[in-house]
């Protein structure tokens, strides 16, 4: 199965609320490898932008004014994420935001079960500290030098190589100053131990091994 990594953009923090996607990303990969299809949408969202979202991502009501609407390419996105896996950093957001918009127009909403949620994946893996993408991305040295605003196509990039190093249980340096409790740290470390098995006869020729050694150094 394929994966889709997905993030938006929004007017606000809840569709609830009235707010609206402004932006939607998506990166297709098999086995987390780039295909080069890409899904990316800069949308009218029938409202204006408030003063906090613009400084969030930059996207003014005037410069989204003349963009397609959510209605408008709904079709071709459920037509891109069909049947692949969806990976979203805090998928309980974006996922407010599509099945609003989706319920909108009367399409389903999206499959919950194909989704996962890398949020979560992070914070079971390391409980106690901030995965926040930006602090992945520092934790496992992504280059962030590009992010100066919120941007979802950037994003979705950031977000796959964060989630390579999850799934990898590659061990981040981590730095003890930052509230980051000895605790909490040596939890990652046991996470990351592989416990390797060795048999009765592998065990007695490494004994042996190290008395022939003992000897030759020492006598």
């Amino acid at each position: 199965m394929s994966e889709i990594f997905l993030d938006t953009e929004t007017t606000g923090l809840s569709f609830r609320d009235g707010h609206k996607i402004v932006e939607i990303a998506c990166i297709e990969t098999k086995d987390l490898i780039v295909t080069g299809k890409v899904f990316h949408k800069l949308l009218n969202p029938k409202r204006s932008v408030p003063e906090e979202a613009f400084k969030v991502h930059g996207f003014s009501q005037e410069f989204l004014s003349d963009k397609e609407t959510f209605e408008q390419v709904a079709d071709e996105f459920l037509d891109f994420i069909k049947d692949k896996k969806i990976i979203i950093h805090n998928a309980s957001f974006d996922l407010g935001f599509l099945d609003g918009e989706l319920g909108l127009i009367q399409k389903e909403k999206i499959n919950k079960q194909l989704v996962i949620d890398s949020l979560e994946v992070a914070r079971n893996k390391f409980p106690g500290i901030s995965n926040s993408l930006d602090a992945l991305c520092k934790r496992f040295n992504v280059d962030l030098s590009r992010r100066t605003k919120h941007n979802a196509l950037l994003d979705c990039e950031l977000l796959r190589e964060v989630y390579i190093n999850l799934l990898d249980a590659k061990e981040p340096k981590f730095n003890l100053s930052n509230n980051v409790s000895e605790i909490n740290v040596n939890k990652v470390r046991d996470y990351n131990k592989l416990i390797v098995e060795i048999s009765d006869a592998e065990l007695n020729n490494h004994q042996e091994f190290l008395k022939h050694e003992l000897k030759k150094n020492y006598y």
